[in-house]
């Protein structure tokens, strides 16, 4: 059985629901897995959303640790990067009593110092194609936004210091046109990206709806993920991905089954 942390910020409906699917799934005994612990950057009080993610990692029984970023930057003054490798190394320590070696960053909102990365193989999840857009989550549907772009999706790396642009363990793409899509193209034809965040912001019917699209993949990408690594579907060798001894170059698409998995679902 794989046993892996989950390191997250718990700050939204994507956090909550990723840890939900992988934990259903174990349920079912859909996936051979063990959550070792989950790791969270806030502590109980600091935001309403986090809390509720928080009561959900210990309704589920599963280990909780949390260390708060923000009162770690206010109590060591400047910004957060002058400090990032003092507190991962505190989050070294305090996972010292597990043993797993890879973890899952799910809606995890810190960028992994190398003390954490020499810990963890960590895996993250991005809501872009492996040469897609990088930064958050919205970044990159604003980006799509303005370059018009045809097709995007999501993707599993191995994070590192190169930011989402670690070795790539799978990815499913969709395309932004369709029905659904098409007539919310149109209604911002003529409208310039910053113009529509000022209007709109994220309350803008065609970002709603490209985030809708990919969100609603994230969770079965993330499950038949664990399902492929669990299994020796594929493995963690060195800091790459490998298939039957050979190293994996730009992952392995999982558009068939993510998409039996969303339709099954639904």
């Amino acid at each position: 059985m794989l046993n892996i942390g989950w390191f997250s910020t718990g700050r939204g409906v994507g956090s909550k629901g990723l840890l939900e699917a992988v934990v259903e799934n174990i349920k079912k005994d859909r996936i051979p897995i063990n959550i070792e612990f989950v790791f969270c950057n806030r502590e109980r009080g600091e935001t309403p959303d986090t809390d509720i993610f928080l009561n959900q990692v210990q309704d589920y029984g599963i280990p909780l640790i949390t260390l708060s970023s923000q009162a770690f930057r206010k109590q060591n003054g400047g910004t957060f990067s002058n400090h990032r490798a003092q507190f991962d190394e505190e989050i070294v320590n305090l996972l010292e009593p597990y043993k797993s070696t890879t973890a899952i960053l799910a809606g995890y909102m810190l960028i992994a110092s190398q003390n954490l990365l020499n810990k963890y193989t960590m895996l993250n999840i991005h809501p872009a194609l492996p040469d897609g857009p990088i930064g958050t989550w919205q970044d990159t549907i604003w980006q799509l936004i303005k370059e018009k772009t045809p097709e995007s999706g999501g993707h599993i790396h191995i994070a590192t210091q190169h930011l989402d642009r670690g070795p790539v363990l799978t990815y499913y793409s969709f395309p932004l046109n369709g029905p659904k899509l098409d007539p919310l193209w149109k209604e911002i034809s003529n409208i310039p990206v910053e113009q529509i965040k000022s209007l709109y912001g994220e309350h803008s019917s065609l970002f709603q709806a490209i985030r809708n699209e990919g969100m609603k993949r994230e969770r079965p990408l993330l499950v038949e993920t664990l399902r492929a690594l669990s299994t020796g579907r594929i493995h963690l060798e060195n800091g790459f991905v490998t298939r039957n001894g050979t190293r994996v170059h730009g992952g392995l698409c999982m558009n068939d089954e993510v998409e039996h998995t969303f339709t099954y679902e639904n």
